[in-house]
């Protein structure tokens, strides 16, 4: 187990983000997704309507696991790896600057040298894009390293 700043770090360089909600019927539903840690709070985008956004509607409550570093111990059959996982409420952004300010900080994160479209992706798409934000209530990690 490791501390809540080391959890932080790991969610910070994670490269992908596994977002597990709950269905209607009960079934859980996980699935892969890029996103932004700013403040206390990641971000992500996606379609205005599906699976995923029709749970969120329905069940805010949300876990996000985070996986960092994994490479195979040195002369052991084992791992060494880092993760954290995240736990809070999702909500969907309507504030045109925060829905902007989290688009661009996905778009630095993940396409640095595609920002100069920037200006003309968001006015082509922002319409039929919906950014939500999960408020981190609780985070922890966990690590094997040498």
């Amino acid at each position: 187990k490791t501390d809540e700043a080391a959890a932080y770090a790991v969610a910070e360089k994670c490269g992908w983000f596994a977002l597990s909600v709950t269905l209607a019927n009960g079934e859980p539903y996980c699935v892969p997704l890029s996103m932004v840690l700013r403040e206390n709070a990641l971000y992500f985008h996606c379609a205005k309507y599906g699976l995923k956004t029709e749970a969120l509607r329905r069940d805010a409550r949300v876990c996000v696991c985070c996986v960092g570093e994994v490479s195979p111990a040195e002369g052991e059959l084992a791992l060494e790896y880092e993760s954290a996982i995240i736990r809070g409420r999702a909500e969907e952004v309507t504030d045109k600057a925060e829905m902007t300010a989290a688009l661009r900080a996905l778009g630095e994160r993940y396409t640095p040298n595609s920002m100069p479209a920037f200006a003309a992706e968001l006015h082509k798409d922002l319409a039929h894009t919906a950014v939500w934000k999960i408020e981190i209530e609780s985070i922890s990690g966990k690590s094997r390293k040498k």
